[in-house]
């Protein structure tokens, strides 16, 4: 069977194996959320509400039915893309909220990545380059120290520094609040700017994202850092890298033209496999630095106990991570001829 042909019975399989990943998902998160403690009319009407009060903001919600009820209703409104109203938002559709928020955790998501892939796979490449020598063993503590430290201290101690001993960055937020953000088209500041041929709100966009970015992005940056140093190692060891050798290339291209590439491959699978830990790490980076995004609308509704939102929110993103695990297994049969499916 061809190469082509065996991709796309893979690409079948796992589109037909998505929804009922997203299904789990679904029926995991709503029976978790029903199994935590408390009581949403309490947490929306306060505890000095009558009990008439809250009896009807339960028939309201559905919550006077019985669980298999409320699970085969929400699942059925879910498939007709309506995943609920917000009970702290006036109301308003879970989507919308989505559809508003989005933009904003994404925008910081792709810059976050950026940075983790640039940074991680430079401080890998360097320290593999060196092996046995205190730039390897700086390597080896850079990944270890970015990894672990907790983001909303990194958050804050970047803020004290750059924000108000420095100055040079914003201490936090989207857009300046006497200013008027871009007309939105794509709901992602920077790319608003620059399709309106905006290059000031480009520039006072980027300025408020580069901090939030650096703090996530850096901190992410030691999965790739590992990764590359650990599997480039292997690779400047190889038979391919002699023979290269022997043939009197120079070390350096040895390194970027032959090495670096086949490390590309595990380290784009990680790209993918780190959408989970990005997502889970832009919820503190948001509150942090007080980015309204989708994340921070998660802290909240989790905080105001808002199971209609948490749950469409945690939906999303769900739906997010298995759509990037299917797109990067074809990105990595597109880098290397030699995977097969």
């Amino acid at each position: 069977m061809s190469r082509s042909k065996n991709l796309q019975y893979y690409l079948t399989a796992r589109l037909l194996l998505a929804p009922l990943m997203l299904w789990t998902i679904f029926t995991i998160v709503f029976f978790l959320l029903k199994a935590t403690p408390g009581d949403p009319a309490d947490a929306f009407l306060g505890n000095r509400a009558s009990d008439e009060s809250k009896a009807e903001l339960r028939k309201q919600l559905g919550l006077d039915k019985p669980l298999y009820f409320q699970y085969f209703r929400y699942l059925w409104h879910a498939l007709q893309g309506d995943l609920g109203k917000s009970i702290t938002s006036s109301g308003e559709a879970v989507v919308k909220i989505i559809h508003d928020n989005f933009p904003a955790t994404l925008e910081l998501a792709v810059g976050s990545m950026l940075v983790a892939f640039i940074v991680g796979v430079s401080v890998g490449t360097i320290s593999a380059a060196r092996p046995g020598t205190f730039t390897e063993l700086g390597g080896r503590l850079f990944g270890i120290v970015s990894y672990s430290l907790p983001i909303f201290w990194v958050g804050m101690l970047l803020q004290l520094i750059f924000a108000v001993q420095l100055k040079i960055f914003p201490l936090g937020g989207r857009f300046p609040a006497n200013l008027t953000p871009p007309k939105p088209i794509t709901g992602l500041y920077t790319i608003d700017s620059l399709l309106h041929f905006d290059l000031a709100s480009f520039f006072v966009s980027l300025h408020h994202l580069a901090l939030p970015c650096l703090t996530l992005g850096i901190l992410l940056s030691g999965i790739f850092e590992r990764i590359v140093r650990v599997n480039l190692k292997q690779s400047m060891k190889a038979e391919y890298v002699e023979a290269a050798r022997a043939r009197g290339i120079p070390e350096n291209t040895i390194l970027i033209s032959h090495a670096l590439k086949n490390v590309m491959i595990p380290v784009v699978t990680v790209l993918g496999l780190t959408t989970a830990s990005l997502l889970g790490g832009a919820v503190l980076t948001e509150v942090t630095f007080s980015w309204p995004g989708l994340a921070s609308k998660l802290y909240e509704a989790i905080s105001n106990r808002d199971y209609p939102t948490v749950q469409g929110i945690m939906i999303f993103f769900a739906a997010i991570v298995v759509i990037a695990s299917i797109f990067i297994d074809l990105i990595n049969a597109w880098i290397d001829p030699r995977i097969k499916y």
